[in-house]
């Protein structure tokens, strides 16, 4: 009788262990789904943030491969007298290259500089259209990385650190604010050709995975979503959404693996993004003179412009939806040859459209709460580099990859505008004044969004982490 009670208790106890167990697992799940909504919902910046806000989105214009500082923002008419002899030993000694020697010949820019707007900005003459809203733009000439090669440099000026495995600023950024729009993820990434890092430079590293970039690729079906046959209705896609939920769920009680609650919610968002993406690519509703602005149509009103000038109509569409972070990639920046037909080819690619950009923002309104950032990983070098790195057979001349200094422009969101920030010595090679390393960078671009970089962090193997890791400052001479 006592072992039979015994075994009674037993059983019992095994199965409210078993039960209790999976409640648990239940309820834990139901956490973290909750949380992972919440975080979608739209919210006030101000209530996630360490201080007011100054932006609330962001549009970071990566130009891919490093434009020439000497020939787009930061002039150096003294290389006009050492035009092909090499520069003095003590600017270059204890210097590396990617591929010339410090003994390498300078090359002097072709093209003309001069001011531009009320406030003066220098610029050269490739950017007809640009120079049209100087007043609106902050041109640092003081930048500088740690990293001299393509995909490492691209990791550092994203994430801080030149090796794979940190978030991006995209990701911190969305872990930091979360999104403003349900429907569309708070980090979309449009590119018009391959980054040498590959997703990784928009990658949530050791943050969860809802915060990495989603990819928007061209043309009309921007997102690959969940695959269903032609004439499904909408029901039917919720009823295979909610299996895989259901599934997804079973799986969590199991494992307790907080991507799996990670990827139910992004099973929720992808069905939501099918019927809210099509519409926002969709540009027949944009009136003629906007797309006149960007230089998607002609004078004739035909069809024109390049990808980039697409994605940057994108950007503004969704930023105004409340996308949080939009990074938009620009290809053929990376001229090792041939730099007198290559860089003007490169910049018409982008000029009209930037300028569009930023004058869209402004008349919506939108231009003081979104921040707009241009330039590439790196620059190039005052040198000449004229051999084929594999073949060393003679090329058209181009420039190196350069670290020690380069420019780039930021617009809007608590940015003063018509300001040139930064110097460099009289050959464009290093910083002399105002230094902005790429931590500093980070910090301020954070700062504009309410967000101190030294508090927003992530444990991760035993030690917080930050996008700034234990570097940067704020550069508060460029904020208005």
């Amino acid at each position: 009788m006592m072992d039979s009670i015994n075994r009674t208790n037993l059983i019992k106890r095994r199965e409210f262990l078993r039960q209790g167990t999976l409640g648990i697992g239940s309820l834990a799940l139901s956490h973290l789904m909750t949380r992972n909504i919440q975080a979608s919902i739209p919210q006030s910046p101000a209530s996630r943030t360490h201080h007011p806000p100054r932006a609330k989105n962001v549009i970071f214009l990566h130009m891919v491969g490093g434009p020439s500082q000497m020939d787009t923002f930061d002039p150096k008419p003294v290389l006009d007298k050492w035009d092909g002899q090499p520069l003095p030993e003590e600017v270059t000694r204890g210097q590396k290259f990617a591929f010339i020697t410090p003994q390498a010949r300078v090359i002097k820019s072709p093209y003309a500089f001069k001011p531009r707007g009320a406030s003066g900005i220098i610029m050269s003459e490739l950017f007809p259209n640009l120079a049209n809203v100087a007043d609106d733009i902050t041109v640092i000439r003081s930048m500088r990385t740690n990293e001299i090669n393509h995909g490492s440099g691209e990791l550092f000026f994203n994430t801080g650190h030149g090796r794979m495995g940190r978030p991006s600023f995209g990701a911190w950024a969305s872990y930091g604010l979360g999104t403003e729009n349900r429907d569309l993820p708070a980090y979309i990434v449009l590119k018009d050709g391959p980054t040498a890092a590959g997703t990784s430079v928009w990658g949530s590293g050791f943050l969860s995975s809802r915060h990495q970039g989603v990819e928007f690729r061209k043309g009309k079906q921007p997102i690959l979503f969940i695959d269903s046959p032609e004439n499904t209705s909408p029901e039917e896609r919720r009823d295979l959404v909610d299996a895989i939920k259901r599934l997804n769920g079973k799986a969590f009680e199991r494992y307790r693996d907080p991507e799996i609650a990670t990827r139910i919610s992004q099973y929720e968002l992808a069905f939501r993004m099918q019927t809210s993406v099509p519409d926002l690519v969709d540009f027949n509703q944009e009136p003629e003179h906007i797309l006149r602005q960007y230089g998607l149509r002609d004078d004739q009103g035909k069809p024109s412009g390049s990808d980039f000038a697409r994605n940057c109509l994108l950007a503004r569409r969704l930023v105004e939806k409340g996308v949080r972070f939009v990074q938009v990639f620009a290809k053929g920046w990376d001229h090792h040859s041939g730099i007198y037909n290559a860089l003007p080819k490169s910049v018409r690619n982008v000029d009209m459209a930037c300028a569009g950009l930023i004058q869209d923002l402004k008349q919506r309104g939108m231009l003081d709460e979104t921040l707009v950032i241009w330039g590439g990983e790196f620059g190039r070098t005052p040198m000449i580099q004229e051999h084929n790195a594999g073949t060393g057979e003679k090329t058209a001349p181009g420039r190196d990859h350069h670290k020690e200094c380069f420019s780039i422009w930021m617009a809007g969101g608590g940015i003063k505008g018509g300001l040139t920030y930064g110097k460099t010595d009289e050959f464009g090679f290093g910083v002399v004044e105002n230094e902005v390393h790429v931590h500093d960078f980070h910090a301020t671009c954070l700062h504009l969004l309410g967000i101190d970089h030294e508090q927003l962090t992530y444990r991760h193997l035993g030690r917080d982490f930050r996008l700034t890791d234990v570097h940067g400052h704020v550069v508060h001479d460029i904020i208005s």
